[in-house]
């Protein structure tokens, strides 16, 4: 971050750039673990059964052998077409029914040639299950949306940032005062989600909720997804362009959140450690520790936005249906009331270890690399 004396915009963007290119490829796995969480729904009869959320007895007893718990009184004889109608689509997995009770039957989905994973609804369960069902590269499903969108949306959060903050200090009172940097970095966290972040989370969203095999050939070739491009033209074709906005409000809210509470708080802590280390300069090593502390703290206050921006995103709207998910205050009450309140911050742990390493690395790399580019006399 360039202190009161302006910067060239394009050292931002190069910097910028380079910053989130390597964050992204090192963090872009707890971001695939995230979105799973935060898609994976338990559907049960209310009346008689609660989710894993509010019910002690599931939160305590809980595999991944039988994710689907659904009230389908025709599953219990219907076997392969009552199967059909409970949407249960996972690629390379045969599925048994057994009735439980009056009512109730419980699908219970098995792969078929890689034996059966058992695992915890954390994050660390959730990256086993992908890597024993998918392989292990299908954490990085996406990635793809993420280095298309990476540079633009870099470029554009930290030229941005710098833009505001020094139309703020030349026509407001704030001048560059902690107000005046909220007030950027709120401004250039909703100009990158409108222009990147958006259509950019659409893709990788759709690629990264796909459930096959990364090692089966056959389910490769069968994917409805393959890339970042691919993606985008078959949500416009299918879906129409608009599509690629779904879940734009919460993402601006989401990104205009973070970006003030993370450029806030970095700035103030090292403006206090250069002014006690009488440096121009922090060390690298600095640059990380701030940047992991400024990047945790938005989300802990904003992660329902981000779990209805990822539900509206995922959700498949076909003409002349009504969709599940209209919009962020009817998606954050229908989470609420079927799943539990605490739904709504499902995934705030792998959100939590990928942001904080994530702007830990970005800020560290930023630092760097304008450094270096100064040294080297490019600005």
């Amino acid at each position: 971050m360039s202190g009161d004396k302006k910067t060239n915009p394009l050292q931002h963007l190069l910097a910028g750039g380079t910053a989130g290119l390597v964050e992204s490829s090192v963090c872009h796995p707890l971001d695939t673990i995230k979105t799973r969480m935060q898609l994976r729904k338990n559907t049960v009869d209310t009346t008689k059964l609660k989710n894993s959320f509010v019910e002690p007895a599931l939160r305590l007893k809980h595999s991944l052998q039988e994710p689907f718990l659904r009230p389908e009184p025709s599953l219990a004889g219907g076997g392969q077409a009552a199967l059909a109608k409970a949407h249960v689509h996972e690629p390379g997995f045969a599925a048994r029914t057994s009735a439980e009770a009056v009512g109730h039957a419980r699908v219970i989905v098995k792969p078929t040639s890689r034996g059966t994973v058992q695992a915890s609804l954390g994050p660390f369960g959730t990256a086993k299950r992908i890597v024993q069902r998918e392989g292990f590269f299908a954490l990085y499903k996406g990635l793809t949306a993420v280095y298309t969108g990476i540079i633009p949306k870099m470029a554009i959060r930290f030229v941005s940032f710098e833009q505001y903050k020094d139309l703020l200090a030349d026509y407001t009172p704030l001048g560059r005062s902690t107000t005046a940097t909220f007030t950027a970095g709120l401004a250039s966290g909703l100009t990158e989600a409108v222009l990147v972040v958006t259509p950019a989370e659409v893709c990788k969203i759709r690629m990264q909720s796909q459930y096959h095999s990364m090692v089966d050939p056959a389910q490769m070739q069968h994917r409805k997804y393959s890339n970042v491009f691919q993606t985008a033209y078959t949500i416009c074709r299918e879906e129409g362009v608009g599509a690629l906005y779904k879940g734009v409000v919460p993402t601006m809210l989401r990104q205009g959140c973070n970006q003030a509470v993370n450029f806030t708080a970095y700035n103030a802590i090292k403006k206090a450690i250069l002014e006690r280390q009488q440096t121009s300069e922090l060390a690298s090593w600095q640059s990380l520790m701030i940047g992991g502390f400024s990047g945790g703290m938005g989300p802990l206050a904003n992660n329902p936005l981000d779990v209805v921006k990822t539900r509206l995103q995922k959700q498949v709207v076909h003409e002349g249906k009504q969709p599940k998910y209209t919009g962020l205050v009817q998606a954050c009450v229908v989470i609420a009331k079927e799943e539990g309140p605490l739904a709504l911050w499902k995934g705030i742990t792998p959100r939590l270890l990928r942001i904080m390493p994530g702007q830990a690395i970005t800020f560290m790399t930023y630092e760097y690399a304008s450094a270096t580019f100064k040294k080297l006399g490019f600005f």
